[in-house]
């Protein structure tokens, strides 16, 4: 395609005034300015992917997902479908992690049977964890589905962790499968996160549970 005429006050172009040195230089000197046109070319496109969101999406009878950003896939636990978190040199920081949830079969309307059911779940968290705490529980929501949260303190591979929990069934006729969610938040590398009721409203774990969808 020919080039553009411009008008004389408007040059000569850039390319105009470096084309006598490219002519000049030697080979050596064009395949070096070359290869490093590559690598910023490079760099720019990894900046690019990295600024995106990343995305988890699960299948089956209960099909959930959630982007995240600046978390990064760990192997989940047993009980665990998904896992990821963010790590600095003194350790945990922040972890969001996703299993499967199965109530017993109830007849009580579902926010009744969601606090029944955690009476059961928290002392299984009160021997997962070290120097576990309960902090509150009750009723909230993940993008207007009504869920059920468990707030705690606890003690992480040493660190100290503001814990929340959240038990969410699909928007159906009395579900009985669904997912826990599980976050953890270091308050000493989250200065936003003042109590485990923060957790997943600012920083990292803002993203996923902002995005989390279900059914």
């Amino acid at each position: 395609m020919p080039a553009v005429p411009l008008k004389p006050e408007y040059g000569p172009t850039l390319g105009q005034l470096l084309a006598p040195r490219w002519q000049r230089a030697s080979r050596r000197s064009r395949v070096f300015v070359v290869l490093v046109l590559l690598v910023l070319v490079a760099l720019l496109l990894s900046a690019a992917f990295t600024l995106e969101n990343a995305q988890y999406a699960h299948g089956g009878p209960v099909p959930f997902s959630f982007s995240y950003r600046d978390l990064y896939r760990r192997i989940p636990a047993a009980d665990e479908y998904v896992r990821v978190q963010s790590r600095s040199r003194a350790g945990l920081s922040d972890s969001f992690a996703v299993g499967p949830l199965m109530l017993p079969a109830y007849t009580v309307p579902l926010n009744v049977e969601l606090p029944l059911y955690a009476a059961a779940y928290i002392p299984r968290l009160s021997r997962r964890y070290e120097a576990f705490q309960l902090r509150g529980e009750g009723e909230t929501k993940v993008n207007t589905v009504p869920a059920y949260e468990i707030l705690y303190d606890a003690r992480v591979s040493g660190r100290a962790m503001y814990g929340r929990d959240i038990l969410l069934l699909p928007e159906r006729h009395h579900p009985r499968a669904g997912v826990f969610i599980t976050m953890l938040s270091s308050p000493a590398m989250n200065p936003g996160v003042t109590s485990p009721m923060l957790v997943g409203t600012t920083g990292v774990l803002e993203l996923p549970v902002e995005t989390f969808t279900i059914g």
